[in-house]
This record gives C-alpha cells, sequence and structure tokens, in this order.
C-alpha cells in the first residue's frame, strides 16, 4: 500500500524527494504503533496523537497527521479501504510564528558580502541578489536553467512547488549580478548559455543544502544578527513589499502561494506601518 501511495504522491502529486522522503517516515512510525492499515480506526488515530503530545512539537505532530490523512484518503478514494478514519480527527493548534525577515540595512550589509573578484563569489552575489530580488524557494532558485531567465523582459520562469510553474519579475541590480557571474563563467570555460544558471565547484548544478551554507557562511560575516536562512530572504523580500504598499493579492502570486491565508501572514509582521494607514484614513481613527 505504501509503495502504491508513494506512486501517487509522483505521479499525480508531483511531490519532490525530499516531501516523499518526510511523508514516509512519518508513515513507517505510525504504521509501526498502529498496525496495519485495514486495522486503523479513528480510536487508534487519537490514541497515538495522545501519545505524541508533549514529547514533539505540536507543529510535527500537525504534520505527521498531514501525512497519516494523506494515505488514508487515498487508500479510500482507491477503494482499498472502505472508508477513512482520520475524517473527524482534528489537527492540534500550533501556535503561528512571524517570519524571520531582514531589515534594508541587513539585506545591504549582506549583499555587499561575496566577493566580487572570483567565480564563486559572483555567483553567491548573484543568487543572494535573485532570492532577495524576486522571492524564490531555494528550490525554485537551484531549479533555475539560463534558459528561464529572460534578461530582455526582467522575467523569470520558475518551476515551484506542485511543478506549477509562474513568471516573476527580477530586478535590475540582481540582473546584473546575474550578467557579471554568467560572464565568469563564460571565461572560465562553463556553459553560460544553457543547463543550471548556479554551478557548484565541481560544475553540477548548486543544491540547496549548498546554498544554505554558503549563505550562513556571508550571514556571519555581514555581521547580522538575524539569523538569515535562504527562506528567511524569502520573508523579507514579501515583507519589504508590503512595506512599500504593495498589493497582498500580487504579494500572493509572486510567492507563489496557493491561498491567500498563507500570505497574509505578512500583515502581521508590519502591524505598525498597518497602524499608521488606518490614523491617516479612518474618519473615526
Amino acid at each position: 500500500m505504501l509503495a502504491a501511495y508513494v506512486a501517487y504522491l509522483r505521479a499525480e502529486r508531483h511531490a519532490s524527494p525530499h516531501t516523499i522522503r518526510g511523508y514516509l517516515t512519518d508513515l513507517r512510525q505510525f504504521l509501526g504503533v498502529a498496525g496495519a492499515p485495514a486495522a486503523v480506526g479513528p480510536d487508534v488515530i487519537r490514541h497515538w496523537l495522545r501519545t505524541l503530545d508533549g514529547t514533539v512539537e505540536r507543529t510535527s505532530i500537525a504534520r505527521k497527521l498531514a501525512a497519516v490523512r494523506g494515505l488514508f484518503r487515498f487508500l479510500a478514494d482507491t477503494g482499498r479501504l472502505p472508508a477513512d478514519p482520520t475524517l473527524g480527527i482534528a489537527t492540534p493548534r500550533t501556535r503561528r510564528r512571524l517570519p524571520a525577515h531582514l531589515t534594508l540595512d541587513d539585506v545591504d550589509r549582506l549583499l555587499a558580502t561575496p566577493r566580487g573578484d572570483t567565480l564563486l563569489g559572483l555567483r553567491d552575489r548573484a543568487f543572494l541578489e535573485v532570492l532577495y530580488s524576486s522571492g524564490l524557494r531555494v528550490s525554485e532558485l537551484v531549479g533555475l536553467d539560463w534558459e528561464h531567465v529572460d534578461e530582455n523582459t526582467g522575467l523569470l520562469r520558475v518551476l515551484g512547488k506542485g511543478r506549477k510553474e509562474r513568471v516573476v519579475p527580477v530586478g535590475r541590480p540582481a540582473l546584473r549580478a546575474l550578467a557579471a557571474y554568467r560572464a565568469r563563467c563564460a571565461a572560465a570555460g562553463l556553459a553560460a548559455a544553457r543547463g543550471p544558471v548556479f554551478l557548484n565547484r565541481r560544475g553540477g548544478r548548486l543544491t540547496s543544502r549548498s546554498v544554505g551554507r554558503s549563505m550562513e557562511r556571508h550571514v556571519l560575516a555581514s555581521g547580522t544578527s538575524t539569523k538569515a536562512t535562504p527562506h528567511a530572504l524569502r520573508h523579507t523580500f514579501a515583507t519589504h513589499l508590503l512595506g512599500a504598499g504593495a498589493d497582498l493579492r500580487a504579494i500572493q502570486e509572486l510567492l507563489g502561494h496557493a491561498s491567500l491565508s498563507t500570505t497574509q501572514r505578512y500583515t502581521h509582521v508590519d502591524l505598525r506601518r498597518l497602524m499608521e494607514a488606518y490614523d491617516r484614513a479612518h474618519p473615526r481613527a
């Protein structure tokens, strides 16, 4: 049953290998406690959730339950089980944390940190500029090919979650950083017309983990106090757009969020700006 579910995730849901590995880990843990899927009822699932409470973070419990729900929904929909035992099981409440983000000064210091006289320095400056300029997920960044970069229109074609394609703008500083990196790649005899944009030391496609490690070094060198990950630059992109008055729907499209509720958390980050707008605009403020 697990093999069929994994095949479904790959073929129908276009789930990433990382997502599938996480689901399999959670499902094997659950089935190791609960037994065969055919023998699982709502009471078994509730008991399992109670054993997790207090020993695992609420966010992790919610993730594990989502994996279990996905499996049983698939088994019920395909007729492998007569009913879905997860129906009516409530998801544990979790505290919504505000996204970590950088100030404009933090961003300026971070973007100035990579050296501009080496290939790797130019690469790192280019990917930092693109992350901040376009709000890409790190998986979308490392998946970029040169064919996806349109320097004339200033647009990137990105393959996001669920293999959904979207087009996002990229700013002039990021385009200049990409052009400088591309020129150095060509001078070094590396592919600079087709194939992966961001390369590792061996000339292969850069990985998400390598981007994270490189950014960690630059954050330390820049003296930024905020724990800034590649995802924090995505949050920073959205927060700065909202702070400058961008429409929330537009930010949703740029980030590739399926639901506006996911984007709405950024309204909490810039509450002072929203209060100032209220004071200026509302007749009874």
